[in-house]
């Protein structure tokens, strides 16, 4: 049972696209619209479009697009009741009772509760005889009961049907238990703990809820961590440690460490602006999700080869997210539990000291590559100068360029004019890559991709650009769905997901006094997908004046293009028919 229609209305005038997103994203008017850099996919040149009068978004990079409810289902990770619910509280506006619910809504629910009925149980057994091993570890880490309180810590026992058997007890079934994770399932076909003998660590969201589990083992048993693996309310790609804590602590910095157990010491050291990723490399997603909350990052991986290497593949993903970097190195090889532990009395203070004294990411380069050669000898000085011309050319301010390129020549005794010569030259190439790149992405585009969502565009291009023109002139002139569709019927167009769009903006049309139509007008009857594809339709055609007379040359175009359809297979069509379309042909040549 759809949503009243009079409630959505509330709920799209109290949350006016402009306000949701511009807390999620940077935006700058552009004439009557609005441009940013896409939340959804790494880019340096805003490809971001918001379009108030309709209420849609679309990104050009991309593709993705839809209103208000999209962005949010998107951006938050919910399905399409939680996102009504999400603006609805924003609002302030209660959801009607209808009865409506897509199941995986509830099913999203019940793994939240199941979560949060795990982490109170493994808390509970972390402070009782079965979880005396955990306690003690968390204890010999330096981990105050207030601490291990805050991250609601615990300890999985080792029987393999404790959790199961208490979920069980508090009428959960083994299905809602395998989907959330916290079980797998037996040979039997039941449910096991698929947590045990370990040390527990919740992973909550930014709205508080418990969405996974990460558990380290306490022998040398492997893998030392094992995470929840991706359920309905968990994408570890997308998420982070402590970010709910961290969110309101970084304005101005966050630091990213490598673990849990980093994460937390920092926290107990008074550095609550900390977070990390789940076990896996960092990832755009994570990295669009600091850029949320921050300014800058400062990198805090291991001092091992591993460490560094991650810390130089997490260089280039955040700069794409619009943040400043920086990166300091633990000394002696430590992590920062160890560091801090190392100094009891002063701990805090001498980490954040590395903070202050941290290198941005264009002088960690340089060291990286100073490291690798002796820069006392002539072919040292030459590799050194080799490798670090790509380092300077990548500096995308001339000021900034030049102060680094006269670091560079005094160690090499190079000639700064020479340096930043070649850093130019370097410059030329990678543009001239990037701009191949981009014209092969446009001929791919000419060269009719496969548009899974409307297949036959392909065949009926002509047919499916004017559709396409029609559609957008409707969703500003709805007043126009009558005479339009007495001219063109919906059987008039030539691609069956046009006509379905078509057919349903002559229905909402005729049902609303409203001088623009928006497309949350249609949020329940398309598919995050569909949403997109009809907002990348909007966006294209938003600058592109719509008179009555291209409406009548877009029916004139369907109109032939259907004949020419009716007409296409010439052994079996009628007499009639064909001299019909001879017809059309001369009116059309003439």
């Amino acid at each position: 049972m759809p949503l009243p229609d009079s409630f959505m209305q509330d709920l799209k005038a109290r949350n006016d696209i402009v306000d949701v997103v511009s807390s999620y994203v940077a935006l700058k008017k552009r004439g009557r619209n609005y441009v940013g850099l896409c939340p959804f996919h790494n880019e340096k040149t805003p490809s971001f479009n918001l379009y108030p009068e309709n209420g849609s978004f679309f990104c050009f990079g991309c593709e993705t697009g839809g209103d208000v409810i999209t962005f949010i289902r998107k951006i938050e990770n919910l399905d399409y009741m939680e996102a009504v619910r999400f603006l609805a509280q924003r609002a302030g506006i209660a959801v009607p009772e209808t009865g409506f619910d897509d199941g995986l809504s509830k099913t999203r629910a019940r793994i939240l509760e199941i979560n949060r009925e795990a982490a109170k149980f493994y808390h509970q057994t972390l402070n009782s005889p079965a979880g005396e091993s955990g306690l003690a570890y968390l204890q010999k880490r330096g981990l105050s009961e207030r601490t291990i309180r805050h991250f609601g810590l615990g300890f999985a026992p080792a029987e393999r049907f404790a959790l199961v058997d208490h979920l069980r007890s508090l009428r959960y079934s083994p299905e809602d238990m395998i989907a959330a994770n916290v079980a797998v399932r037996t040979r039997s076909g039941g449910a096991m703990d698929r947590f045990f003998s370990r040390v527990m660590f919740p992973i909550i969201d930014l709205r508080g809820n418990v969405i996974a589990f990460g558990g380290r083992i306490l022998t040398d048993e492997k893998p030392k961590y094992l995470n929840t693996s991706d359920t309905l309310v968990f994408q570890k790609s997308e998420s982070l440690f402590a970010m709910n804590f961290a969110k309101n602590e970084c304005a101005e910095t966050l630091i990213l460490a490598e673990g849990y157990m980093d994460v937390i010491a920092l926290h107990q050291a008074g550095f609550q602006n900390t977070v990390a990723t789940l076990g896996t490399a960092l990832t755009a997603a994570q990295a669009r999700l600091m850029a949320r909350y921050t300014k800058e990052v400062v990198l805090c991986y291991d001092s091992d080869e591993a460490g560094q290497r991650a810390a130089s593949r997490a260089v280039p993903i955040l700069k794409s997210a619009g943040l400043l970097v920086k990166i300091i190195a633990v000394p002696g090889g430590k992590d920062p539990d160890e560091f801090i532990r190392s100094h009891p009395s002063d701990g805090a203070i001498r980490f954040k000291k590395l903070i202050e004294s941290g290198a941005n990411d264009v002088e960690y380069a340089l060291a990286k590559i100073r490291l690798k050669y002796n820069l006392q000898s002539d072919a040292g000085r030459v590799n050194f100068l080799r490798e670090a011309v790509p380092v300077l050319a990548a500096i995308e301010n001339d000021l900034e360029r030049d102060i680094y390129a006269g670091r560079v020549a005094s160690e090499t005794g190079a000639e700064k004019t020479t340096i930043l010569s070649q850093a130019k030259t370097q410059r030329r190439r990678d543009q001239k890559k990037r701009e191949e790149k981009s014209f092969q992405k446009i001929e791919n585009a000419l060269t009719f991709v496969r548009d899974d969502l409307n297949p036959q565009k392909h065949e009926f291009f002509r047919a499916a650009n004017a559709e396409e023109e029609l559609i957008a002139y409707l969703f500003s002139n709805p007043d126009r769905a009558g005479e339009l569709s007495e001219k063109l019927p919906p059987d008039g167009f030539c691609t069956d997901f046009n006509r379905r769009i078509y057919s349903m903006i002559l229905q909402k049309a005729a049902e609303t006094t409203a001088a623009s139509l928006s497309l949350s007008d249609f949020g329940e009857n398309l598919s995050p997908a569909e949403q997109s594809a009809v907002a990348g339709i909007l966006a294209k055609k938003s600058d592109v004046p719509h008179t009555r007379e291209d409406v009548e040359e877009c029916i004139r175009v369907l109109r032939f293009e259907n004949q020419k359809k009716k007409t296409r297979n010439l052994e079996n069509v009628g007499s009639e028919d064909f001299q019909e379309y001879l017809e059309m042909l001369r009116k059309n040549k003439a």
